[in-house]
């Protein structure tokens, strides 16, 4: 595979070396949305945007945690109130900027798409939403189908 920059244009072309070799095809595929995904990362940012739905589910951000160390200095922590006996708190990783417009809204920012949809994917991981009373915590305008309940 070989990248082509043209400074007069401001253009950059990705070519395969043959393109008979269906695995060189599949290739060409995936590294041209890696360029796509860094391209727009750093020019306008990726955000996620998470919403708590459930009684008495918050979040909010935090300077240290009590339950966590953190991995590099000045690393920020989100607190989670899920109906668990205690608070949830997880690292933000580098590069990512959480902030909470409302208590029930978690907003993730950053230039790398595969690292701020991992953080929103581990923290909806501790509350997937259920589809019988649409409770738990949804990611981009995500939606589920309730089902009725079960009638004996």
């Amino acid at each position: 595979m070989t990248l082509d920059h043209n400074k007069d244009t401001r253009r950059a072309t990705l070519r395969i070396l043959n393109e008979q070799e269906r695995k060189q095809r599949e290739m060409w595929g995936t590294k041209r949305a890696y360029l796509q995904n860094h391209i727009l990362g750093v020019s306008e940012g990726h955000t996620a945007i998470l919403r708590l739905v459930g009684v008495g589910y918050r979040a909010t951000i935090e300077k240290s945690a009590i339950t966590v160390q953190p991995e590099y200095p000045g690393q920020e922590f989100v607190s989670l109130k899920l109906g668990y006996s205690h608070p949830i708190e997880l690292g933000i990783p580098r590069g990512v900027t959480a902030t909470t417009p409302q208590p029930t809204r978690i907003l993730l920012e950053g230039a790398e798409k595969e690292v701020v949809m991992q953080f929103a994917a581990d923290i909806k991981k501790w509350r997937k939403p259920e589809p019988y009373k649409g409770k738990g915590i949804f990611v981009n305008n995500e939606t589920i189908k309730l089902k009725a309940k079960k009638i004996k």
